[in-house]
This record gives structure tokens, C-alpha cells and sequence, in this order.
């Protein structure tokens, strides 16, 4: 900038000058007006070459993150910024503990209960501490994201050190209410956490095999909720929940994939799945889904339903109110608006709001 000032006192001069030309009455009108135009000209380029540095963005640009300089947003974390990085409303997946003892029509029984629900809080734990990990491991993919760069680490509102003291706090916590419950209990949260580990450090970035990590994470919740009161289910409800899962682990990859086309157009990528795949993903993902409801309704035609339930013909309705869900959910992927986790999506949809709350009282309504 030094170099900069005999220029700018150049043209602070030149325009001290043809200000005097302008205010001295013996110029002649065309003269004034030349003289004007250049005056203005000097302004500008003095104002251009004067600007020590350039105006102070809104967001820092971050060149690597390997550095864990993640600070892009210059705003002030919250307490709330804190808690949402713990993602609380991914908690909602966990309710799948709570399938075995409505399954067993045990939910009146406090002891039972008060187990699921402390296996409810472990698992909340551990899956808190692997989201994370999760987005430690996705710093760089998701600041090129067009919704997650949004996130409280993606975006700097939160200091990495924060994830990297609350991941191991919560997973031995988890861990320690698991064990509370029986070494069952605590066998399924550690493979839970592990298959967690596994699949934010690699199998996510392994096509095909990432749906079925996907798939066996929402079934192990079951699993923990049977071993928390000791009670297992039919094989059904298992093949049920994995063809089930497996369909919605599809749909969440085919989202990604319709949400970076927006972006990067026929080059888009997902996962390490190309464009070309989205129509693969979405048959298989559609046919699984359309599966699940077949095992479910052999399972009410092999009459095991007669006992439990005194009015088990009003359980059938169940399954053409799942075949529309599932299709309703593949419907809305397509049209690029699944933004969401799909059981996520699902408790803040109204129409799914409306579909599950109706399966539910037909499931009531049948006992």
C-alpha cells in the first residue's frame, strides 16, 4: 500500500485542480463539463485504489479441514446450537425399542417399561456420540453440501473440540445404562455403536452394503428393545422390520442422489452412487418396501392373530394403509423433497402423521 500513495496524492491533487478549473469563472462551459468528467473519474479510481482491504464477509472461507479450523459463521453458538448438534430429533428412531413390548401387549407393566425406556436413553446416547463422529468424518463433503453445509460443525458454529470430548462422554454413558439392564442389553448397544463407527469411517462409502448397515441399525433397536425385557418376537416382525428398513435406507440414499443432481447435474454423486443408479435404487427400494407388507399380511393369514387379538379381521386394514405410505414416501423422493431422515420425516409429515396414527388405532381397536 505504499507504493499506493504518491498515486492517491496524484489524484487527491488532479482533483483539487479541476475543482479550482471548475469553480474559475473565465472556463468556458465545454471545458467545465470535460473537466467534471474527468474529476469524477479520479474519485473513483482513488476510491478503488485506496481500499486497504476488502469488505469483511459474512463466511469465512475455509480451505481445509484437516486443520479443524472450522470456523465459516460468524454467529454466536447457543445452547440450542449445542443441543442440535446432538441431533435429539433422531431420537425419535429409537422409539423402535418400545416394538417388542407393544408387540407382546406388555406396555402395562412398569417394570418392563421403565427397562424399555432405559434402553431408549442408552441407545439415544450412543447414537448422539455416533452422529458426532459422523459429522467429524464429513466436514469436508458436507461444506459442499447444499443442506448440510448448514450443520452447527459444517458451518463453524460449533468448535470441533466440543464433538470431540461429548463423542466418547455419551457413548460410555450409554454404555454404563445398557449394562444396567443385563450383559445382553449391553452386547446389543456395543454392536449398535460399532456398526456405527464402521459405517461413519467406511461401509457408507461401500455401495449397497451401506443399506444394509442402514437397514440392520434400525433392526438392532428392536433387538435391544426384546433383550431389555427379555421377551422375543415372532421371526415375522424381524423379516418384516429388515425389508421394511431396507426401503427406507434405499430411499434415503435416492434422496442424497436427487439432492446433489440439483447441484452437480449429470455428474451428481452420492455415497459413491452415480446418477445412473437412481432408477436401480429406486425399483429395489420400492420393491422391498412392497415385500414388507407381503410378509406382513402372510403372517396375519397364518392365523397367529386369532389369540391376541378378539376382532384380528380389522388388523388386515393395516396393510393397504402401508402399501400407501410406503409408496407415498417413494413418491415424495422423486419429486426431490425428502430433505430428511425418512423415519424423521415421517413424524413431521402430516399425511404420514395421519397414516400411522391410523394403523395404530386399527391395531387398538383390533385387541
Amino acid at each position: 500500500m505504499k507504493l499506493l500513495f504518491p498515486v492517491l496524492r496524484e489524484v487527491s491533487d488532479d482533483r483539487l485542480d479541476g475543482a479550482r478549473l471548475v469553480d474559475a469563472p473565465q472556463v468556458s462551459p465545454a471545458t467545465r463539463g470535460a473537466t467534471e468528467v474527468a474529476t469524477d473519474a479520479a474519485a473513483g479510481f482513488s476510491r478503488l485504489v485506496s481500499a486497504d482491504k476488502p469488505p469483511k464477509p459474512a463466511l469465512r472461507v475455509v480451505a481445509r479441514t484437516s486443520d479443524f479450523d472450522g470456523a465459516t459463521d460468524d454467529r454466536v453458538a447457543t445452547f440450542s446450537d449445542y443441543l442440535s448438534a446432538l441431533r435429539p430429533q433422531h431420537w425419535l428412531k429409537n422409539l423402535l425399542v418400545f416394538v417388542p413390548i407393544l408387540a407382546a401387549h406388555r406396555f402395562v407393566e412398569p417394570v418392563l417399561l421403565a427397562r424399555t425406556l432405559l434402553e431408549f436413553v442408552a441407545f439415544g446416547c450412543c447414537a448422539s456420540s455416533g452422529y458426532l463422529v459422523n459429522d467429524l468424518c464429513d466436514l469436508q463433503a458436507d461444506r459442499q453440501h447444499p443442506q448440510k453445509r448448514s450443520r452447527q460443525f459444517a458451518s463453524g458454529r460449533l468448535p470441533l473440540a466440543y464433538a470431540l470430548t461429548a463423542a466418547p462422554v455419551l457413548a460410555v454413558v450409554g454404555f454404563l445404562l445398557a449394562g444396567l439392564l443385563s450383559a445382553l442389553s449391553l452386547a446389543v448397544v456395543l454392536l449398535y455403536f460399532t456398526l456405527t463407527l464402521g459405517y461413519s469411517l467406511s461401509f457408507k462409502r461401500v455401495v449397497l452394503l451401506d443399506v444394509f448397515v442402514l437397514a440392520g441399525l434400525y433392526t438392532l433397536r428392536i433387538v435391544a428393545g426384546a433383550a431389555a425385557i427379555s421377551s422375543w418376537p415372532s421371526v415375522w416382525l424381524f423379516a418384516f422390520s429388515m425389508f421394511l428398513f431396507i426401503s427406507l435406507a434405499f430411499i434415503k440414499r435416492y434422496s442424497e442422489l436427487m439432492v446433489m443432481r440439483s447441484v452437480a447435474g449429470e455428474r451428481a454423486t452420492a455415497r459413491g452412487y452415480e446418477l445412473s443408479d437412481a432408477e436401480l435404487l429406486s425399483s429395489t427400494g420400492t420393491a422391498s418396501g412392497y415385500v414388507a407388507v407381503l410378509v406382513l399380511a402372510l403372517y396375519f393369514a397364518g392365523g397367529m392373530l386369532n389369540a391376541p387379538y378378539s376382532r384380528h379381521q380389522l388388523i388386515w386394514l393395516v396393510c393397504p394403509m402401508l402399501l400407501y405410505w410406503v409408496g407415498y414416501l417413494w413418491l415424495i423422493a422423486h419429486r426431490g423433497k425428502m430433505h430428511h431422515d425418512p423415519l424423521v420425516f415421517a413424524m413431521r409429515d402430516r399425511t404420514s402423521r395421519v397414516l400411522i396414527l391410523l394403523m395404530l388405532a386399527t391395531v387398538v381397536s383390533a385387541i
